[in-house]
């Protein structure tokens, strides 16, 4: 059994991400979305909240499973028994990080390989920034993620909304 691990901080959960797991899912026969619990950049959505948001996202992939971890990848990689590391990739600029990083890895852990799959042309625009800046921005966001991540993303918008007690004129 082939086990492929797909990490990164889905903050939050994206169409995209959402294409690459789907397309994993049929490559190998078990996929692990590792949620990384304590990146350095701020985050919208708690671990938990990230965890919850996409396992609903993919319940219907059964030999998908959604977990969180913390420390190197290629650790969390050995912990759960993953040969394959598998990422996504949208544009030039993700190829020149993700390079950078695979090659890193295989530095720590040469038992693991590297997968980058591209991504579906109608989501070479999508990043969870940006979906981020259009929801709390009153912006349609349905063809851009699935619907408990609409939910969560409006839920956050109303949120900093009656925070500030009006919306801010720039």
């Amino acid at each position: 059994m082939i086990i492929a691990l797909y990490p990164g901080t889905f903050d939050p959960v994206h169409n995209g991400h959402i294409d690459i797991a789907q397309r994993a899912a049929q490559l190998w026969d078990r996929v692990i979305i590792a949620i990384y619990d304590r990146p350095s950049k701020n985050l919208m959505f708690s671990t938990k909240e990230r965890v919850a948001l996409f396992a609903e996202a993919v319940k219907d992939l059964r030999n998908v499973e959604v977990l969180s971890y913390r420390g190197l990848t290629v650790d969390f990689a050995h912990e759960v028994g993953a040969k394959v590391m598998v990422r996504g990739l949208r544009a030039i600029t993700d190829f020149e990080y993700e390079f950078q990083i695979a090659l890193t890895n295989k530095q720590l852990a040469p038992d693991v390989e590297f997968c980058a799959l591209m991504t579906s042309q109608q989501h070479t625009f999508l990043s969870a920034s940006i979906l981020k800046e259009v929801a709390l921005l009153g912006g349609e966001i349905s063809k851009m993620c699935p619907p408990n991540v609409q939910a969560a993303l409006h839920e956050h918008a109303k949120v900093r909304k009656a925070g500030s007690g009006k919306i801010e004129r720039i």
